[in-house]
């Protein structure tokens, strides 16, 4: 089953769009056009997957990590405007998807979100001749799923990626210095208070992750899926708690490993967007060189590099788009 946004979901957005459109420095924020922020809604086992999807043609679809939704790719997406079907889906319990039932420490985990988005793809039928725009834990996910198609030689088409994981942390130590502490505390018993109860991911992280300030409606914006303290935010919680680092999580070590070396020898058409200075990206470059037609793009930024250089971002995928 698939449903449009409500009347409420499309007030908000007339709320956002008619919002103030500059920031302290008089920079605009650049809200695009409606269609780039209207939801479509599909059912999975009962539960609301919402999602943009903008054209026809081939998917290009654009995937999201935390604590994000569809909203980060808003002024990405109208570059790539007229050159497919641009799908921008919210993960399970974030954007406008539903969240679970019964949630707790063992929800949400990644093998629960690739179940619930593998399925939406398979409902709203992105199944061949896929172009991929992936970030943050995005990129497993994508990546995950091409790995599992691999021996369909048309179920990709190409993969943009940038700030995610193409290989498994080793240690603490490979992890980004500025964000290790924050990571490590995340994982253990206090992460209950910094995240279900201080939101520290949305106001702590995000706007440490960005060079420039957000204005207030797009701050309101990827505040609004997690108003709510204690389990709504769970989604945050989880997503650091799997990261592949000294052996752990054992599954998403085996999937991360699995993908990258098929990544490495693969001759899928792939494009690194390389933030500067980035927050991953300098780890990523090291890997990501020895891999097989993977071109190049260097822009700025720190983490969500979709808030300080969409043009550029727009602008290098649509020159490289297979």
């Amino acid at each position: 089953m698939i449903a449009k946004s409500t009347p409420m979901q499309l007030f908000v957005l007339a709320l956002l769009l008619a919002a103030t459109i500059c920031n302290g420095t008089g920079r605009p924020t650049g809200f695009p056009p409606r269609r780039f922020l209207e939801k479509k809604f599909a059912d999975i086992d009962g539960k609301k997957m919402a999602y943009v999807e903008v054209g026809t043609g081939d998917p290009i679809v654009f995937l999201h990590g935390n604590p994000t939704s569809s909203f980060l790719w808003r002024n990405v997406m109208p570059h790539l405007e007229g050159r497919g079907r641009l799908i921008a889906p919210d993960l399970i319990g974030m954007g406008d998807s539903d969240k679970l039932d019964n949630s707790n420490k063992y929800r949400y985990t990644f093998l629960e979100h690739s179940n619930y988005l593998y399925r939406l793809f398979e409902i709203i039928g992105v199944k061949e001749r896929v172009t991929f725009v992936i970030h943050d834990w995005g990129t497993a996910l994508g990546f995950h799923w091409a790995y599992l198609n691999r021996k369909n030689p048309n179920s990709v088409k190409g993969i943009a990626f940038f700030e995610g994981f193409v290989s498994t942390f080793e240690r603490y130590g490979d992890f980004p210095e500025e964000i290790e502490p924050f990571f490590r505390v995340l994982r253990s018993p206090a992460g209950e208070q910094l995240v279900l109860e201080d939101n520290a991911f949305v106001e702590d992280l995000i706007p440490s992750a960005i060079l420039r300030n957000l204005t207030k409606p797009e701050f309101d914006e990827y505040r609004r899926p997690f108003l709510k303290a204690g389990e709504d935010r769970r989604p945050m919680l989880t997503w650091p708690r799997q990261v592949p680092i000294e052996g752990e999580p054992a599954e998403v070590v085996a999937i991360v490993k699995k993908y990258s070396k098929w990544l490495a020898r693969s001759e899928l058409p792939k494009l690194f967007i390389d933030g500067k200075p980035g927050l991953i990206s300098p780890s990523m470059r090291a890997v990501v060189k020895k891999w097989k037609n993977t071109e190049m793009a260097a822009v700025k930024g720190i983490h969500y590099l979709q808030e300080d250089s969409p043009t550029e971002i727009g602008k290098a995928i649509a020159k490289w788009l297979p």
